[in-house]
């Protein structure tokens, strides 16, 4: 099932289906809104449930009637949450069938993108009005390049690695925080394992906590052999989960029989540090080196010819790479090349 792409000028709807974090810092809000506007060329509308904390029953409302309106060409996630999956046994998935405008989210919101793809609905794992869209210091520029790609048609692009990043964050109270962003610094770059073939696939996966927690409730997760042959998108949130815990969750997953569905996987730069919870940056490191021993500890269980490539920067990392989710990847390891069509 193939997604329209828009025009400039098009309406798109601004959504909070997880955290109505508009409520509390309007004015980060406004930023992400002026920027679709004005970086997009889009019509921001927002529902009833953007700005306000709400039922899961009146969230899913407001999705139901984004993708309702024919005039709405896509739908962008403000941020993401922790109760997403409250939300998706009210929505109709006939309503998202008959028109199925792309969505963009990460974080909690790949509750949203996995129950999309469970009904043949392909969307884009990534973007923040917010976080991405409003963020002090402008868009990046690779954010803003694969956004515009989702959403009116990149054709292939590649996912370049990134000479620096920033895991830093500053308070939305500030208001320093609508012109400023937090410093860069080296990007820890990525790393190869089993580089030897050229993989092209669709694409599966998100926030690993989230993926588990679906896993956990059995609802929305096809049979093993659904997803052979996808690229498996992996990455964590900032409740940084330690790596033994990496590990147990995709030995869940292994168990299951999906790990050895995925013939290469994408890991993202893990988000090592957060604002409520600052760590030195040598912890930081080490905290990277030991989930990728965790995720190759569970794959050299599960599927150890797999194709693993940690240090992609999309998920909780800035700058972000907004992906297809369900859409086609190309993972050259030979060329160590890594390139998605939008």
């Amino acid at each position: 099932m193939m997604t329209m792409k828009l025009s400039l000028g098009d309406r798109v709807a601004v959504v909070s289906p997880s955290f109505a974090a508009p409520a509390i810092f309007p004015a980060v809000h406004e930023l992400g809104l002026r920027r679709i506007r004005d970086e997009l060329g889009l019509e921001p509308v927002e529902f009833p449930t953007t700005r306000q904390a709400s039922s899961p029953a009146d969230r899913a409302a407001d999705l139901m009637a984004a993708y309702a309106d024919p005039s709405i060409r896509a739908v962008l996630a403000t941020i993401g949450g922790d109760d997403q999956i409250t939300v998706l046994p009210y929505l109709d998935p006939a309503v998202f069938r008959a028109d199925p405008k792309p969505f963009l989210g990460f974080s909690d919101n790949t509750n949203l993108l996995n129950w999309l793809w469970f009904h043949g609905i392909p969307a884009f794992h990534g973007g923040s009005t917010m976080v991405h869209l409003g963020r002090g210091a402008g868009i990046s520029p690779e954010h803003l390049v694969s956004v515009r790609a989702a959403l009116f048609g990149g054709g292939e692009l590649e996912i370049e690695p990134v000479a620096d990043f920033c895991e830093e964050e500053m308070n939305w109270e500030d208001p320093r925080a609508l012109v400023e962003s937090p410093p860069s610094v080296p990007s820890p770059g990525r790393f190869w394992h089993r580089p030897d073939r050229v993989v092209t696939g669709s694409t599966w996966g998100g926030c690993l906590e989230i993926l588990h927690s679906n896993l956990a409730a059995g609802r929305w997760i096809h049979p093993a052999e659904r997803y052979a042959g996808s690229v498996l998108l992996l990455e964590t949130s900032e409740e940084m989960p330690s790596g033994e815990q990496v590990f147990r969750m995709l030995r869940d997953f292994g168990e299951r029989g999906l790990l050895r569905q995925f013939p290469a996987v994408l890991v993202a730069t893990a988000k090592a540090s957060v604002f409520f919870n600052p760590r030195p940056v040598e912890q930081r490191d080490t905290y990277r080196e030991e989930q990728r021993a965790a995720v190759l500890r569970a794959f050299e269980t599960y599927h150890p010819e797999a194709m693993v490539v940690f240090g992609v920067d999309f998920g909780h990392t800035s700058p972000q790479w907004v992906l297809p989710y369900g859409g086609p990847i190309t993972v050259d390891g030979l060329n160590r090349r890594i390139t998605a069509r939008y």
